[in-house]
């Protein structure tokens, strides 16, 4: 079975921290890349995929055929939403700053104009409660942003919590219900503000299991620039062990034509949802205040 965990730095090279693209085994419709810049530049190539870049931490200028984007970023991803950039498909680009950044890509025929998204424009999601509350940033969701196929959003999950949970999938057409789309997890993690001492490496763990016939099978602990990939299957809980508070950066798209995130709740455990209305959201959340 093809390995879906990729421990960093196994994905490193040609000057990036990480790359996934369709080069991937088994992999075929999303990408993404990250990067460390000093003040110098790298460059990305036309190709059929759409791009959108964000820095993680730090700021960067894109430069597209002419297009020029002055990404002012932010400190870390745990600070605040970043503003960003959204590039079509057969589009060449050139990435300049300090500090990192990601292009998240989908596969993509039509070249759309480029287009730039503000920190302030970026819709934040509080979802669940108690210790299934996250904080969901939704940047690259169709209601958000006007691209082919790609879809993308951060999610930030308080230390002790679960989130993608209950567990879900969307590994199969069905009109109105659910859509096909894989899916990457990059993950970031930091100690929790106020622990007095600290100590150790911080950590999470993601489950994926099989929705039908198809294997797949993994329970994983996940450290600071790993990556789960979820082609198919039931994939939940990503948990937060006490102490660390978790980041992921989550990038989708799929054969259909529909651009939509839809999807079906694991029949076991959908009924925790219909608790969420019983608890207050956590109050650490969100993580960044005005």
């Amino acid at each position: 079975m093809t390995q879906w965990h990729y421990p960093h730095p196994a994905l490193a090279g040609a000057g990036w921290d990480l790359t996934i693209d369709h080069q991937t085994p088994g992999w075929q419709h999303t990408g993404l890349r990250v990067a460390r810049l000093d003040g110098g530049s790298i460059h990305l190539p036309a190709a059929d995929v759409e791009r959108l870049v964000l820095p993680l931490a730090g700021s960067c200028r894109v430069e597209a055929e002419g297009w020029i984007a002055e990404l002012a970023g932010r400190p870390d991803v745990f600070t605040a939403a970043t503003d960003l950039a959204y590039l079509g498909a057969g589009t060449s680009l050139t990435l300049t700053g300090r500090g990192q950044v990601a292009v998240a890509s989908a596969h993509a025929t039509t070249r759309r104009p480029p287009a730039y998204l503000a920190a302030d424009q970026v819709p934040v999601e509080l979802r669940g409660s108690g210790n299934m509350s996250r904080e969901v940033r939704n940047f690259g969701t169709p209601e958000t942003l006007d691209a082919e196929s790609l879809i993308a959003c951060e999610v930030l999950t308080p230390a002790g919590n679960w989130s993608s949970y209950p567990p879900h999938k969307h590994d199969r057409e069905l009109a109105g219900v659910e859509t096909e789309l894989e899916e990457i997890y990059y993950f970031q993690f930091r100690t929790e503000p106020g622990v007095r001492v600290a100590t150790g490496r911080p950590f999470g763990y993601q489950r994926v299991s099989a929705s039908d016939d198809r294997a797949i099978d993994q329970l994983v602990e996940v450290h600071d620039g790993d990556v789960v990939l979820v082609p198919f299957g039931w994939h939940g809980p990503s948990a937060a062990a006490p102490g660390y508070d978790m980041f992921y950066l989550n990038v989708m798209a799929g054969p259909g034509r529909e651009r939509a995130w839809r999807i079906t709740n694991h029949p076991d455990y959908a009924w925790l949802r219909d608790t969420w209305a019983d608890h207050p959201v956590d109050p650490r959340l969100p993580f960044e205040h005005p």
